[in-house]
């Protein structure tokens, strides 16, 4: 009988084992299927895709040219894309400033950015332009700002020696208001737009690689704007806006990230609002039909160029001469290119994008009503 009931016991344990590594493999096939399920849904014609943001399909501080695509759509199709906080989303409401300073250690020579992505369009060439209209964003429940220990990092931010201790406070965004309160007095309004938006790197750009390679195809830092765009930190980039970048690589491979729901122009103390995307929702289209130099941006009312450079003066000419040849360009009124550089001078605002991305950013804004018809 003692034997009997031993046996019993050891037929039991044995299926509860069995029971316990049947559930293990199926949870292992379960993640196996879920990685490769197909992530759209078909709309008007086209296809509507969710990319969210996880450790596998988000890089931190790099732009990468040989990481696998994330997702692979058409020309037209419109992505949903999540985003993160940066570094790994390890910047939560209760980090440290000594936390924040050990993250921006961590990965030398990169940005704290976390970028989704990237997102391969079917038939973009190098030559070809991505069109990426911004249909919408939908911002998370926190944000924060903060500025690094001028002690430790005296040339990030405008008044980096005059502060020399860090400085970070976290914010509730109220959607619903979209606003968020900076102190009890002082409300901010949340105006929302992707800090970087980028496609795949441009093998000549000058800025160092990974490590110190020398290979053009060696990842990129996300802290430089450049010609494919990145850290732009363009506050106009708004939900309505459209943003024309140049191709570089086969795919086009698109990012995003370094999200922001509110940021004044320079972005003086190195942080805007900082937060992430539930969603940002854009539409991806291969343009063959234009030839760009530097990333160009459209919304209701203004057409925007840019121009980049470790000289703010040099960054200037780059965004005048940007506006003046699109001017010369433009076949609605033509002009000469003096008459566009008389144009630009008269109502061109450019304004200065950013001081602390290493390369400064200047933008300037073309008012469309200076076409408009008079009746």
């Amino acid at each position: 009988m003692a034997r009997l009931r031993t046996n019993t016991r050891l037929v039991g344990a044995l299926a509860a084992v069995t029971l316990v590594l049947a559930a293990g493999l199926y949870a292992v096939a379960q993640q196996i299927d879920e990685s490769k399920r197909d992530r759209a849904v078909p709309v008007g014609g086209g296809k509507y895709h969710v990319l969210p943001a996880t450790l596998e399909t988000t890089q931190w501080g790099w732009l990468d040219p040989k990481e696998p695509p994330k997702l692979v759509v058409n020309s037209g199709d419109i992505v949903a894309v999540e985003t993160m906080m940066h570094a790994h989303n390890k910047v939560q409401p209760g980090t440290t400033m000594e936390e924040i300073v050990a993250l921006r250690k961590a990965n030398p020579g990169g940005g704290p950015h976390s970028l989704t992505g990237p997102i391969a369009v079917n038939g973009a060439e190098p030559g070809d332009v991505m069109e990426i209209r911004i249909l919408k964003i939908v911002p998370k429940a926190f944000g924060t700002n903060f500025n690094l220990p001028g002690k430790e990092f005296p040339t990030i931010g405008a008044l980096a020696a005059e502060m020399p201790d860090g400085f970070v406070r976290y914010f509730y965004l109220d959607w619903e208001k979209r606003q968020a309160e900076f102190k009890p007095g002082v409300v901010i309004d949340l105006q929302p737009f992707p800090g970087t938006l980028a496609v795949g790197i441009d093998p000549k750009d000058p800025a160092p690689r990974k490590g110190g390679a020398t290979d053009p195809m060696a990842p990129v830092s996300t802290l430089r704007p450049w010609k494919n765009g990145s850290n732009m930190d363009i506050n106009e980039l708004q939900e309505g806006t459209t943003i024309f970048i140049p191709v570089f690589l086969k795919g086009g491979l698109v990012w995003t990230g370094d999200s922001h729901c509110r940021q004044g122009n320079g972005e003086v103390n190195l942080t805007a609002l900082e937060c992430a995307y539930r969603e940002i929702v854009m539409q991806l289209i291969v343009r063959k039909d234009l030839k760009l130099e530097w990333p160009r941006i459209e919304n209701r009312t203004h057409w925007i160029t840019t121009g980049f450079d470790e000289d703010l003066n040099k960054a200037m000419v780059n965004a005048v001469r940007e506006a003046v040849d699109m001017l010369a360009a433009q076949k609605t009124v033509p002009l000469t290119r003096y008459e566009a550089y008389s144009l630009v001078s008269m109502v061109g605002d450019c304004r200065v994008s950013q001081v602390v991305d290493v390369r400064k950013g200047v933008h300037c804004m073309i008012p469309k009503a200076i076409f408009a018809t008079k009746s």
